[in-house]
C-alpha cells in the first residue's frame, strides 16, 4: 500500500504569497497535487499545513526542516498506519503524471530532476531521523544517497512553480500558448 504525501510546508518566499492556494486553470496547486496523488495512492495526506482537503500532518521533528521534515512525518504516519511506502510530491508540482508511482517503482527512487518527487519505503524513516538529528547536510540528494535510492528520469516532468512568473508560464502552457 502506498500513502501519498503532498509536501506543503514551505514559506513560498520566492512566490510572495501562499503558493498552495495559487490557482492554475481555476484550481489551486494544493488541490491539483492532492488529486494527482489520489489517482495512484491508497490514501493522501498533506504535510506542513493545517488546512487541506485531506488529513494533514505537521513536519517532523519540527517545522523549518525543509522537504525532509515533511517526508519524515509522512514516513512515520505511513509506518503507523500499515503502508509500505510513501509517494511524495511538492505542492507546486503542477502536471504530475498519473504514472509516477509506477515510474518510480520499486522504492526507493526519486525524480532525477525534482528529487522531492519520490517513492520512499517506510524503512527509510530511521536513517532519515538520524540524518535530521545530525549536523550534516539535510538535502534531498544526501537522503536519497544515504538510503540507496535510484534517480529516475520521468517521461513527463511536472512544472516546478516557484514564482508568479512560473505560474504564468504554466498557465500559458496549459492553454497551448
Amino acid at each position: 500500500m502506498i500513502l501519498g504525501a503532498v509536501l506543503a510546508g514551505g514559506q513560498s518566499s520566492r512566490f510572495g504569497s501562499d503558493k498552495a492556494l495559487a490557482e492554475l486553470d481555476g484550481r489551486t496547486l494544493l488541490a491539483r497535487a492532492v488529486e494527482a496523488l489520489q489517482a495512484q495512492c491508497d490514501a493522501v495526506v498533506v504535510v506542513g499545513r493545517e488546512d487541506a482537503p485531506v488529513p494533514t500532518l505537521p513536519d517532523r521533528p519540527r517545522p523549518g526542516m525543509g522537504p525532509l521534515g515533511g517526508i519524515a512525518a509522512a514516513l512515520h504516519h505511513a509506518a503507523e498506519a500499515g503502508y509500505d511506502a510513501v509517494l511524495t510530491c511538492p505542492v507546486d508540482a503542477a502536471g504530475l503524471a498519473g504514472t509516477v508511482a509506477a515510474d518510480l517503482a520499486p522504492s526507493p527512487a526519486y525524480c532525477a530532476d525534482q528529487p522531492v518527487i519520490g517513492l520512499w519505503p517506510v524503512s527509510a524513516r530511521a536513517p532519515l531521523d538520524a540524518m535530521l538529528a545530525g549536523t550534516g547536510t539535510h538535502s534531498m540528494r544526501a537522503f536519497a544517497g544515504r538510503i540507496g535510492a535510484r534517480a529516475v528520469q520521468l517521461p513527463v516532468l511536472p512544472a516546478n512553480i516557484n514564482t508568479p512568473a512560473d505560474l504564468e508560464s504554466a498557465e500559458r502552457r496549459s492553454h497551448g500558448l
